[in-house]
């Protein structure tokens, strides 16, 4: 028997807008409300149904704090996807993913690229509209809005990144 392949995806975006939250959700089912800052990077390895096809994620999440910027390069490198995150609750967080987007490309060119708006659940200050059209216009990316503690939307988002991937 063949082992299955590893695709290694990403999510960025801010400190606190829920992509540690998101993993747990799913590669354990789980949410808890208070979490630990994540240090530097965490990953997890998913396997995943793609038709016919199986496949392992493996999912990096990079910590959002500035501190933690040095180190990115590395843990983008090999990217396949990669998700930008932020906090529908918090229009700072929507703002910044256009630096995100650009250290993404500057690190990993051309790599595809989904737009996540998370918090669903507490209800978006962000239009949807605006930022599914930003994600239209700054180019082409897929957007989804989520909820790591519902779990809505969060099976159908790790299955587009694998397809992306």
């Amino acid at each position: 028997m063949t082992e299955s392949p590893i695709y290694k995806v990403a999510l960025v975006g801010d400190g606190n807008v829920g992509k540690t939250s998101l993993v747990r959700r799913f590669c354990e089912g789980k949410f808890e409300e208070s979490r630990i800052l994540t240090i530097g990077v965490d990953f997890q390895i998913k396997t995943v149904q793609l038709g016919e096809r199986t496949i392992r994620l493996s999912i990096w999440d990079i910590a959002g704090q500035e501190r933690f910027r040095s180190f990115r390069d590395q843990f983008l490198s090999g990217t396949l996807a990669v998700a930008l995150v932020y906090d529908v609750t918090s229009p700072a967080t929507f703002f910044n993913l256009s630096r995100w987007r650009d250290d993404v490309s500057s690190i990993t060119p051309g790599v595809p690229t989904v737009v996540i708006g998370n918090k669903k659940d507490l209800g978006a200050v962000v239009p949807p509209g605006e930022a599914e059209g930003w994600a239209k216009f700054e180019g082409r990316m897929p957007f989804l809005q989520t909820s790591a503690m519902t779990g809505e939307n969060v099976e159908s988002f790790f299955q587009g990144l694998a397809y992306l991937a």
